[in-house]
């Protein structure tokens, strides 16, 4: 079986490639994406998981999963460097398994992948 697909979408370049040098050195396929269009661009249903930032010029995170097409989800966690107290709440009813705000270990971001993949 292929090694899964993960998918990062964050406008911010230096965040982004060091998350996907991340996955793959723990043996995940990874692809990175500089916007939500960019990513729907693609043929999304070859992804296994979506890791996606909130805040982004253009589409945001939020529009992004509500773009994804609804016969076949797609796990996703969210990440952030936003404070506001009711996020967790607008992420998990977005759809989101897990939001993660920025700086956050990469053993939490990890743990996050494994629970969206045993899904």
């Amino acid at each position: 079986m292929p090694d899964p697909r993960i998918s990062i979408v964050d406008d911010d370049d230096s965040l982004r490639e060091a998350l996907v040098t991340l996955l793959r050195s723990c043996g995940f396929e990874a692809t990175g994406f500089a916007s939500a269009e960019a990513f729907l661009d693609t043929e999304t249903s070859t992804f296994s998981c979506i890791v996606t930032d909130i805040q982004m010029s253009g589409m945001s995170g939020f529009e992004l999963l509500k773009a994804l097409p609804k016969d076949r989800p797609l796990p996703a966690i969210m990440i952030t460097a936003r404070l506001d107290a009711d996020l967790e709440a607008k992420a998990r009813a977005a759809g989101a398994l897990c939001l993660l705000r920025k700086p956050f270990a990469s053993d939490r971001l990890l743990d996050c992948i494994d629970r969206a993949l045993a899904q």
